[in-house]
């Protein structure tokens, strides 16, 4: 696969994934369309280059893990999980129902490649962190991804953890704060200002790389090269826009935890629908691919 065929094939697999976060965040009538979309391409580029993973074997032990710290964003999960194939689509329009096992914040006992259970934010660094321990105390070369808000970095657990990592040597651990400037109540520079996020996981011991959040060349930059030290975590600052696709929700913190009306949902289907099919048409153009289940 060519270098332009790998990106334009995660272009691809992002914009479907948007149209179908806002299908079932519409359909559910309740969900978090603005950092869903702000981390899309993160969770592309993860789940369809980077990550070590198969569908067909949920439990292989070689498989790199994927922690949602930030669990709200469940949908970019879901769709994540949907269109690589652990789930099938039939699943689509069953987030948040009675009796679904796409709930609001994702269950590592009900839905197959959903590795902890997330939600009560600040956690999942330090998950990630124990999960890595272990497999390293197992010989096991898997890498640990874990995936964060900007406004969850207000939590004191996710700088314990920043020091445990280094300290611990796990670098086998790669953070990676969708960086939106955005939260429930507003901007993050007006709730409790993060100040240099990547200057402060430096000072904790990460090698930090900074990159475009939509930028799926700098997020396979960022994302694929191993640590300078093998000892030392990794931590990517991905600058993103939340509600990322969608002309009315982005940089509108109002978008956080807000579904669209009927006649939103319509111009906002209506907007992904173009930009995936655009997508497509490039991927297409592109070249072939050449995926398997296991990568």
């Amino acid at each position: 696969m060519t270098h332009e065929a790998r990106v334009a094939a995660i272009e691809a697999r992002a914009a479907r994934m948007r149209y179908d976060i806002i299908d079932m965040i519409a359909e559910a009538g309740s969900g978090h369309p603005g950092g869903s979309l702000s981390a899309t391409d993160i969770v592309a580029t993860l789940y369809f280059d980077i990550m070590r993973h198969d569908p067909d074997r949920p439990d292989w032990p070689e498989r790199d893990r994927f922690v949602l710290s930030k669990g709200h964003a469940a949908p970019v999960l879901y769709t994540a999980l949907i269109e690589s194939g652990y789930l099938g689509r039939d699943h689509l329009k069953t987030l948040r129902k009675l009796g679904s096992i796409l709930q609001g914040h994702p269950d590592s006992n009900k839905v197959p490649g959903v590795e902890v259970s997330t939600g009560s934010l600040g956690q999942g660094l330090a998950v990630a962190n124990g999960i890595a321990l272990g497999l390293r105390l197992d010989g096991n070369r898997a890498r640990v991804f874990c995936l964060l808000g900007d406004g969850e970095l207000q939590e004191g657990e996710v700088w314990e953890a920043a020091m445990f990592a280094p300290h611990h040597k796990l670098g086998n651990v790669v953070a990676i704060v969708d960086h939106n400037g955005l939260q429930i109540d507003g901007a993050c520079s007006d709730v409790m200002c993060l100040g240099g996020v990547a200057e402060k996981f430096a000072a904790f011991g990460w090698e930090v790389r900074e990159t475009g959040g939509h930028d799926v060349e700098g997020l396979l930059d960022a994302l694929s090269e191993p640590p300078a030290d093998p000892t030392v975590p990794v931590a990517v600052i991905a600058y993103t826009i939340k509600g990322k696709g969608v002309s009315f929700m982005e940089g509108d913190p109002g978008w956080h935890g807000k579904t669209p009306n009927a006649e939103q949902t319509v111009t906002a289907l209506a907007e992904l629908a173009a930009g995936r099919d655009a997508a497509i048409a490039a991927a297409a153009d592109a070249g072939p691919t050449t995926e398997g289940s296991a990568r």
